[in-house]
């Protein structure tokens, strides 16, 4: 056994174990099989292990999307890995966007990634709008270099052309199936001589560039994720690296991107785990480095399928339209997956970098939970500043037509009031209007209501007229909380009512409802929203003056006449 250094580099040692015998191949004038003929057997076997080394090394790492779509959220916590993986081990994290799809690739999804990376506070060290010294950091730019690296292979004898056309290739692979075999290439070209492939040249035939892969042998890596992870050369053809249009193949253009780009670790999804096979035989062949891999699990819905549309809202785009916070974003995404070790599950993006460590990546799947997200997202609103959280919901309130002004005492007590009941900013717009109305006739039609009818209701009712016409419940509420609590408690001495039984028919009465946030100061806001401009014409608001209106109207009579008998329990209970 040899332990060899690639590429006389520290990062990943390759352990090759070598059962090699060296027949002469078919004579050819081409460069390729000149050079092949003495140096590499047509029984190629060896096994290739990637060790990580214990020599320092800088961590770079990358997150690659693909502008075709939307940024989604598996994509985006694999960028959050990469981000907090970098900035824990003091590295950079590098930008490249994978744009070798000319037909789905675009411009406004290219965009829409950069502003989503932006909106979760995932700035990149490296990439489209900050440039650095291992560029260009889009794959369509990039294609010399691959080409470059192409031209090598083929003068190392590591690539060959292929001339079959699609047809036979389509007959190779059913050929296997009947077989029972796996689908991969025969190798017709592997070993052609130069008269064929000079013949085939003079017609103009389409070519690609293929791999030529050992044909025994196994890869094993030690992946930060998985562990140890192994294939067999054998379930793999020689694979093509260069389409026949001179375009690049995916599997080529990552490694020497990511060869050329000087990264250290490769932080990506499961689905990509396959590709590591032909990944690892590019670098020994370019004599590049290998980086050290870690392939993240699949986030699942709750049926533990792949996560898809099909279930709702997938990209980071939907969910900042829907009001979600970046920082709540970012929190859920790197518990997909993820812990500290603690029953603690509310982090900023700081403390992430703080406490995140990759071999606390779990590698089975993650259930993406929205009702949890919107737990989460609750946790953050409420934690922020309260000059942020006012401005936030200030905002929110004037923009949808609830409110004239998005600033000032009204909003500051009605967000400290209401902020419990708010877990995305667009909630924020049902508990003020909530707030505002005076659904009395439906609550008295409930079955809770008609039991506070036959509970004397109609008598607090005419205490409480009484106080409004004679100016004592207004001249309270301009005193604020403490003329509340005052009249509340003279009001109870009066009415010879105490406790819940005081304070439910007061509820009912002012607020129209059975349940809802601190009385005295949902009070205190209806009185200060009835005697300025603050809430607009458009919102369904119910003012004080108006709900005494509403009062004087019922005909309590007609309504205890209208209800069943009361039972003993439902009076114990009231």
């Amino acid at each position: 056994m040899a332990n060899s250094i690639i590429a006389g580099t520290p990062w990943i040692r390759i352990r090759v174990i070598p059962e090699i015998s060296f027949p002469i191949l078919r004579s050819s004038s081409s460069l390729y099989n000149h050079k092949v003929s003495c140096l590499f057997p047509t029984r190629r076997r060896f096994s290739v292990s990637a060790i990580a080394s214990t020599e320092k090394e800088q961590v770079r790492v990358r997150f690659a999307p693909s502008p075709t779509g939307n940024l989604h959220v598996g994509g985006a916590r694999t960028a959050l890995f990469n981000y907090l993986f970098a900035r824990s081990k003091g590295g950079k994290f590098v930008l490249r966007i994978e744009d070798t799809d000319l037909e789905r690739s675009t411009k406004e999804s290219e965009e829409a990634v950069l502003r989503d990376l932006s909106w979760l506070g995932l700035d990149w060290d490296e990439g489209p709008g900050v440039g650095g010294d291992y560029g260009p950091y889009r794959q369509s730019e990039r294609n010399s270099l691959y080409k470059h690296h192409a031209e090598k292979l083929v003068e190392s004898g590591h690539v060959y052309r292929c001339f079959c056309s699609n047809e036979e290739l389509e007959q190779m692979k059913e050929i296997a199936k009947l077989k029972q075999l796996p689908p991969v290439y025969t190798g017709k070209w592997a070993n052609a001589m130069d008269d064929e492939v000079q013949e085939e040249l003079a017609k103009g035939t389409p070519y690609t560039y293929r791999f030529r892969v050992p044909k025994e042998g196994r890869l094993t890596i030690n992946d930060l994720i998985r562990g140890e992870v192994s294939w067999n050369y054998d379930t793999l053809g020689d694979f093509v690296i260069m389409r026949s249009n001179g375009q690049p193949v995916y599997n080529f253009c990552v490694t020497v991107d990511d060869a050329t780009m000087a990264i250290s670790h490769v932080i990506r999804a499961e689905e990509h785990l396959p590709n590591t096979l032909r990944q690892a035989l590019i670098y020994k062949a370019l004599g590049f480095p290998m980086p050290h891999f870690a392939h993240v699990s699949l986030i699942l819905a709750p049926d533990r399928s792949k996560l898809s549309k099909r279930h709702g809202a997938t990209s980071v785009g939907q969910y900042r339209e829907m009001g979600y916070l970046p920082q709540a974003m970012v929190n859920y995404l790197a518990l997909l997956g993820w812990g500290d070790g603690t029953e603690n599950e509310f982090f900023t993006l700081e403390q992430l970098v703080e406490k995140f460590s990759i071999g606390r990546v779990n590698k089975s799947g993650a259930v993406f939970d929205s009702t949890k997200l919107r737990w989460m997202n609750g946790q953050h609103l409420r934690a922020l500043p309260s000059d942020k959280l006012n401005k936030l919901v200030g905002e929110r309130w004037k923009s949808s037509g609830i409110l004239a002004e998005s600033e000032g005492p009204f909003i500051e007590e009605a967000v400290l009031l209401l902020k419990d009941g708010i877990e995305l900013v667009t909630d924020s717009d049902k508990v003020l209007s909530n707030l505002l109305s005076y659904p009395l006739h439906a609550t008295l039609s409930s079955p809770e209501g008609k039991v506070m009818i036959q509970n004397k209701l109609s008598e607090v009712s005419s205490g409480l007229l009484a106080a409004y016409d004679s100016g004592e419940l207004l001249n309270a509420l301009e005193e604020g909380h403490s003329g509340w609590q005052k009249w509340v408690k003279n009001f109870g001495k009066t009415m010879k009512l105490k406790g819940k039984s005081l304070f439910m028919p007061l509820r009912v009465l002012l607020t129209g409802k059975l349940h809802g946030p601190d009385m005295g100061s949902s009070i205190i806001l209806l009185h200060q929203a009835g005697t300025g401009d603050m809430v607009s014409s458009q919102a369904e608001f119910v003012t004080l003056k108006e709900r005494f209106g509403v009062l004087r109207e019922i005909d309590w009579e007609a309504l205890n006449k209208d209800q069943p008998p009361l039972e003993p329990a439902a009076i114990a209970a009231n």
